[in-house]
């Protein structure tokens, strides 16, 4: 005697999609619950560290404001109007305390808030940083994908050489050449400054174009030879013999197989490119003159403006926690694998 399955009605079909959709709230909160777990104690160790910097440096703001031939007395007067006679413990309360509320104290040089001063050019750095990525992401999955399709090929071989030239070039000569050729030259962009989005997204885009393709070389690079990997590794796995016995498309094969288990390394890799386009833009900054979070850090650093570093790294560590949280909600959404927990 056989039986038949019974059709599927509207009422267990909502309740399959409720399942599922309570399935993927659960990852994404076991997702958030991990990244947090991890966030908070390295949180404390990062700015404990990063305060006690200041005490290892010797450094002070009675140095900056008096000079070398300060007295003794005018040392201790201004070390005590910035709170540095207190104990370190009591130092450290009170800065962490303001750090949890935005507030990164003061800088040493001219009393600026530090927080507004981060504010200003980190607003910079992440418009060219975010621009980079995306074009980054962009070109190295077009050079990497066609790689893989095309592997053992010359275009396999070109895109390769291609690759591994630009990998190697530094983003400050990139950065000259492009203002020589398509801001001197064809006169296609600005050469420097910026403009900020709420004043108009055509010149907004137009200032940070070539900072930004200066800096998404490196993206492009690690992309493509990533993605490149990923995909020819996924095509020698048994799911996609099965999925061409099974008589399924081309097509069908990369986007649903190859291309979502192919993702993971490169997303993996994301997650700490976007911080590093942030940090180290302070040379691209120079060239297309540009005041933003980079060069700010190197300003900072240089004056021995320490309350400004300590902001900086703070924010720093802020920023490569939250991407890479990110980066974690979108690989456990897009890679099987990663669901799993492979």
């Amino acid at each position: 005697m056989t039986t038949t399955a019974a059709p599927a009605t509207p009422a267990r079909r909502r309740g399959a999609a409720a399942i599922r959709a309570r399935y993927g709230l659960g990852r994404v909160l076991a997702t958030v619950a991990r990244s947090v777990g991890i966030f908070v104690p390295v949180f404390l160790v990062a700015t404990f560290v990063t305060f006690a910097l200041r005490s290892l440096s010797g450094l002070s703001p009675a140095r900056i404001q008096l000079g070398e031939n300060a007295t003794p007395e005018a040392i201790q007067r201004v070390e005590a109007q910035w709170g540095l006679d207190r104990p370190f413990l009591t130092q450290y309360g009170d800065w962490f305390t303001g750090v949890l509320h935005g507030q990164l104290g003061a800088s040493w040089v001219n009393g600026a808030d530090i927080s507004t001063l981060i504010g200003l050019g980190l607003g910079v750095s992440l418009s060219i940083a975010t621009f980079a990525l995306i074009l980054g992401v962009l070109i190295g999955f077009v050079l990497g994908t066609v790689a893989a399709l095309r592997r053992t090929t010359w275009i396999d071989r070109a895109i390769t050489g291609f690759v591994t030239v630009i990998s190697v070039m530094p983003a400050f000569v990139v950065g000259i050449v492009l203002v020589a050729v398509l801001a001197v030259g064809l006169h296609l962009f600005p050469s420097a400054g910026y403009v900020p989005a709420r004043q108009g997204i055509g010149p907004w885009l137009a200032h940070i174009t070539l900072p930004a393709l200066a800096l998404s070389l490196d993206v492009v690079a690690d992309v493509a030879r990533q993605l490149r990997t990923s995909l020819i590794a996924a095509y020698r796995e048994n799911y996609v013999t099965g999925a061409v016995v099974r008589g399924l498309s081309p097509r069908r094969i990369f986007f649903g197989h190859v291309l979502r288990n192919g993702l993971g390394p490169v997303l993996a890799t994301l997650g700490l490119k976007f911080p590093a386009l942030v940090g180290a833009s302070v040379v691209t900054e120079w060239i297309f003159g540009l005041q933003g979070f980079g060069r700010f850090a190197n300003d900072s650093a240089q004056a021995g403006d320490v309350p400004a570093v300590q902001g900086v790294l703070v924010v720093s560590i802020v920023l490569v926690v939250s991407f890479n949280l990110v980066v974690n909600l979108v690989l456990a959404r897009v890679t099987p694998a990663a669901r799993r927990g492979v």
